[in-house]
């Protein structure tokens, strides 16, 4: 029998309990008939202030996550959504297929992963050269240039904000955000990108490209179409930028 609320599509969402901002994000962007089901995954050491310590949390990830999925399909969803991205970019191209085809063996399910989602949305807007801005430290900066590079895209300028700790990716401001996007803004710039979804983007997102007058992809936003277009459902959303609005 179908879900009395998801009587379109019901989600399951994968994120570290940690994360603050991709679940109200998703909720904030619902949509009649499609429901978000979140399975954590558990983050015991959340410092990520440097190389190694970034390097520690997606060991965690890593090893949390399978338990993660396998909590979540007690609810039966329909198709899976990461809500987070760092992994998702890590390894280049080839690390993405991998961490894909680990999260469908255990489920059985699509996946939506920002890293595929940025690279769909990058493709229908004819973008060549882009500017990102992301909460990582520079090895996550690295993977994420490594991404795009193997797809063909120009990182021309990358702004990694070195957030301390998993949980304060979350307190950085919009005036911190606006600052970042016009750092890594320039004429040769196509798209300005946003990575890591416990930053509080979409909002914003919707605001710079109205100033910017370009895309700007808040990779929350991203990920939700992704999911939403995945499975036939073409609502189109205002508020959370050109990709939910118009395609």
């Amino acid at each position: 029998m179908t879900d009395a609320l998801a009587w379109r599509r019901k989600f399951g969402v994968i994120a570290p309990s940690t994360n603050t901002i991709v679940e109200p994000d998703f909720y904030r962007m619902a949509v009649p008939g499609v429901t978000a089901h979140f399975g954590r995954i558990h983050i015991r050491d959340q410092n990520m202030g440097d190389d190694d310590g970034m390097a520690r949390l997606l060991e965690q990830i890593r090893a949390e996550i399978v338990a993660a999925c396998e909590r979540v399909l007690t609810c039966d969803p329909e198709y899976m959504v990461m809500g987070m991205s760092a992994e998702t970019f890590w390894g280049g191209v080839e690390g993405n297929r991998q961490f894909v085809k680990q999260i469908h063996d255990v489920t059985g399910l699509r996946v939506a992963t920002g890293a595929e989602a940025c690279r769909r949305a990058l493709h229908l807007f004819g973008a060549r050269r882009i500017g990102v801005l992301t909460p990582y430290q520079p090895v996550g900066d690295e993977n994420v240039i490594r991404f795009f590079g193997e797809l063909g895209f120009e990182v021309v300028a990358i702004k990694g904000l070195r957030c301390p700790t998993a949980v304060s990716i979350a307190h950085v401001t919009e005036d911190e955000l606006r600052a970042g996007l016009l750092e890594v803004d320039s004429a040769e710039v196509d798209v300005l990108l946003q990575c890591g979804t416990n930053l509080s983007m979409v909002r914003l997102a919707d605001e710079a490209e109205r100033w910017l007058g370009k895309p700007v992809i808040a990779i929350n936003a991203a990920t939700w179409w992704m999911a939403l277009r995945d499975n036939g459902i073409q609502d189109r959303i205002e508020g959370a930028g050109a990709l939910l609005r118009e395609h």
